[in-house]
């Protein structure tokens, strides 16, 4: 039977015997009220634990909306006019409103970028500028340690709202909340206290209330206030199915659970092997993103088995120092090594990549040139029924097989792990 995956903006096509197939990893079906517009309109209008915007802000105060760079699904365009709209509502003028794309370790954004995130109105009205990380105020130590250093005009603000997509996140559990502010317009030095957490056992996708790494996150918040968040969930086809709105804890909190019940997948068994895509642009730009999708795989192969990535990756790797390490290093055991010696921000994505490699093999389907890619530990292929009929080869023919569509959003959980968390 045929199948198709995202890659870049288009898809690639595959065939599967049925005999072979497992199971294909998609959303749980949830109760949709409202999506889209209509969605973000009733989540503004009924904030969690919180003031409506248009009440907390006041005319005159400088305003920062800081929201997610050209690497993240966040449908900026959609979400934003109805931010301005309460804004304005309050009395506020355009001329105090900043957007700050929160770019974390992420590379600079072009104009043409910032238009499209945000669309044209808005970004010939209202300023829109990149986070910097040589452009900072430091204002303290979190009680792990963690330097708060935050871009000057996201300090400098009177107000700060923060807007973001909620994913499953390999190691701070969820995507979203706080993150806008840590990593997102922290420096690297901050980002790299924060994320050196990560090789904790609590630290990994799916986990909130005792994950280190998020509750330090969070903790930054004591020091830079958060007033307002608006916070989306993403279907498959990137429609807005749920937003939340209010309090940067609570809000957050709300869309995680809304989000366990979409896209937790519970599985009876693992796989020998596992296709899995990060649903295609802008998710699969590089390899510093597909990542994820990778990280979340693991969770459904078994010891021994086969990862089929699909990533178009037509930028790359994606990250200076994540491609110094992977180019560096002899085989992945040297990685993991590296990090625990050592962590190092891009190292971190490397080392994790090591982790699945150490468990299955990774194919490589990518527009990547084949020698650089086997230089990363991984197996090149053009096509994913290229890479599909190797895998059989090696697997055998009756090999299990389970798809991973949306591989960045679903998080594969063993039954028998759920039904003994929910006794």
């Amino acid at each position: 039977m045929k199948y198709s995956m995202g890659f870049g903006k288009t898809k690639l096509e595959f065939e599967i015997n049925e005999n072979n197939l497992l199971d294909i990893l998609t959303p749980n079906e949830v109760e949709i009220d409202l999506i889209g517009e209509a969605e973000v309109k009733r989540a503004l209008d009924n904030p969690i634990n919180s003031p409506k915007l248009s009440e907390i802000v006041k005319p005159g105060e400088k305003i920062v909306i800081i929201t997610s760079d050209i690497t993240r699904p966040m449908p900026s365009r959609i979400v934003m006019p109805f931010v301005i709209e309460e804004l304005l509502k309050a009395g506020c003028s355009k001329k105090d409103i900043k957007i700050v794309f929160a770019l974390g370790a992420h590379r600079p954004h072009t104009e043409e970028e910032k238009k499209y995130l945000v669309g044209e109105d808005i970004y010939n009205s209202i300023e829109c500028i990149d986070s910097n990380q040589k452009d900072y105020i430091h204002l303290g130590y979190t009680a792990n340690g963690t330097p708060v250093d935050i871009f000057t005009p996201v300090a400098e603000a009177d107000r700060r709202i923060c807007l973001g997509n909620i994913e499953y996140h390999y190691f701070a559990g969820y995507s979203g909340g706080a993150k806008a502010i840590m990593p997102g317009v922290s420096t690297r030095h901050a980002i790299q206290a924060n994320h050196s957490r990560m090789v904790e056992d609590d630290a990994k996708a799916g986990n909130i209330d005792t994950n280190p790494v998020r509750l330090d996150i969070e903790s930054v918040a004591e020091y830079v206030s958060i007033d307002f968040i608006l916070n989306v969930v993403l279907n498959e086809k990137k429609e807005i199915v749920k937003a939340v709105a209010g309090h940067y804890i609570d809000a957050h909190r709300v869309g995680c659970r809304f989000l366990d019940n979409f896209y937790k997948i519970p599985i009876e068994e693992k796989a020998d092997i596992v296709i899995v895509s990060q649903g295609g642009y802008p998710k699969d730009l590089n390899l510093y993103q597909a990542q994820k999708a990778l990280d979340n795989s693991k969770h459904a192969v078994k010891d021994g088995g086969i990862v089929i990535l699909v990533a178009s990756c037509k930028e790359g790797l994606g990250e200076e120092i994540f491609e110094q390490w992977m180019l560096e290093a002899n085989e992945p055991g040297d990685l993991i090594k590296r990090i625990k010696e050592n962590f190092v921000l891009g190292g971190h994505k490397a080392a994790a990549i090591a982790l699945v490699r150490e468990k299955a093999k990774i194919f490589l389907v990518s527009d990547l040139e084949p020698d650089f890619v086997k230089t990363l530990f991984m197996e090149p292929f053009s096509s994913i029924q290229d890479a599909l009929d190797q895998a059989i080869k090696e697997q055998g023919m009756d090999a299990s097989i389970i798809l991973m569509p949306v591989g960045g959003s679903t998080l594969p959980v063993l039954a028998h792990d759920v039904a003994l968390a929910d006794n």
